[in-house]
């Protein structure tokens, strides 16, 4: 099949997809093989860090063009603060950029979408450009933001508190708003479709889950020992709280009864509060690393004790399809269907943590079978190809794959 059949796919994200090393990374850039496979991709992102030259080289492969505009700096707070003080959202203001928008309507003048998607809803602005305004817009929205930010709330007091409750407010308005004019809206689980039809009952919004990369993430030998790992990004303000509860609540009784345990930290960017936990006794902080499958293969147990979280978790995911035995907080699983007790433990109360981390400590081969377990619900249900195919029905795209999207496409960034 020629180029030029091909259907002409605007793709903007709110941050560069690549590398796949976070949560909206992870879904975007296997987005972005998914599409380019079928499609001619023309990518739009934002950048709020350098963006280093082999990026643009990968991206460049899934693409026809790519654009990466910086947003980093003072100037992309000052527009949240304005924009929130307007009554509109922080988030909207901090990915306002007069540079990406002109950089839109230029390629809109030159080159005729067939369909736009767009990663989040502080970006739906942009796909009301003038200039996109007959091209139909599909908005991956992949979690009830609006949510996000109340759970926020309700776990803050006084002027924080309002705050995040004010966001929350107001990002719900645009989320609803969405519905008038996208021809569709994408969440990735039945959880967040139902908080969305609580405030858009008849909204255009579709159930397109996550996957894993099953051959990148293959599975483990279980290793023996006391030691466990918390993966994710340690700047996220879920992440903090999750990796604090866990060495205030939990942490002290297991190292009482397991002298020898430790517990590892890994992600990117660890806040201060993070960072202080590396003086506590069994605790391990590893920080940013180019691969954390070592560091989930090294441990006996992947711990994942959110009290907040939204959407669906690729900690959790991850360490499943590597066969490692996995413990996770209610909130963490509510958008897998994964069942507690089968493919991997469920614990709430300090107490439930503690004794369920002990146990699989101590029964070595209850952790096998949990981990081949977990590895045989990713393989049947978080494929990425199986996963993402309702988009192909969603964006006019072939059902299946056209191209094999080997060539390499010189990026431009701007």
């Amino acid at each position: 099949m020629s180029a030029s059949s091909l259907t002409r796919v605007l793709f903007l994200t709110h941050r560069v997809p690549y590398p796949p090393d976070k949560g909206d990374r992870i879904r975007t850039f296997n987005l972005l093989r998914f599409l380019s496979r079928r499609a001619c991709v023309h990518l739009a992102c934002l950048a709020d860090e350098p963006v280093p030259d082999e990026t643009l080289f990968a991206l460049g492969r899934h693409c026809e063009r790519v654009a990466i505009v910086p947003a980093e700096g003072w100037s992309r707070w000052l527009r949240a603060g304005f924009s929130l003080a307007r009554g509109g959202t922080a988030s909207e203001g901090a990915f306002n950029n007069p540079q990406l928008r002109a950089l839109l309507r230029r390629w809109a003048s030159e080159t005729r979408f067939d369909v736009s998607l767009a990663s989040a809803s502080s970006l739906a602005s942009y796909l009301r450009l003038e200039e996109l305004r007959d091209v139909p817009a599909v908005l991956d929205l992949m979690d009830v933001d609006s949510q996000k930010w109340f759970d926020y709330a309700a776990s803050r007091r006084g002027p924080r508190a309002w705050l995040y409750r004010t966001e929350g407010r107001r990002l719900r308005l645009l989320e609803q708003s969405t519905s008038e004019w996208a021809s569709a809206v994408t969440l990735v689980g039945e959880t967040e479709m139902a908080i969305y039809r609580q405030f858009c009952p008849d909204g255009p919004v579709h159930t397109i889950t996550n996957g894993v990369d099953l051959d990148y993430f293959g599975p483990t030998p279980l290793v023996a020992g006391s030691s466990c790992v918390f993966v994710g990004a340690l700047d996220y303000l879920p992440n903090i709280e999750g990796a604090l509860w866990f060495c205030r609540e939990v942490w002290p009784e297991v190292l009482r009864r397991r002298p020898e345990a430790k517990f590892y930290l890994v992600g990117r960017r660890p806040a201060a509060a993070v960072q202080r936990l590396a003086d506590l006794p069994g605790v391990e902080l590893v920080g940013q690393v180019p691969d954390v499958r070592p560091y989930v293969a090294g441990a006996a147990v992947t711990v994942v004790p959110l009290r907040i979280a939204r959407g669906v978790q690729n900690k959790v995911l991850e360490s499943l399809a590597m066969a490692r035995p996995t413990i996770a907080s209610p909130q963490t699983l509510a958008g897998l269907k994964a069942q507690p007790g089968v493919h991997l433990l469920q614990a709430s109360s300090p107490e439930e943590w503690r004794q369920t981390l002990l146990a699989l400590f101590d029964d070595p081969a209850l952790g096998r079978r949990l981990g081949e377990a977990g590895r045989r619900y990713v393989e049947d249900h978080h494929c990425w190809e199986r996963c993402l195919h309702p988009f192909a029905a969603l964006l006019g795209l072939p059902a299946e794959a056209v191209l094999p999207r080997e060539e390499c496409v010189s990026p431009c960034a701007v």
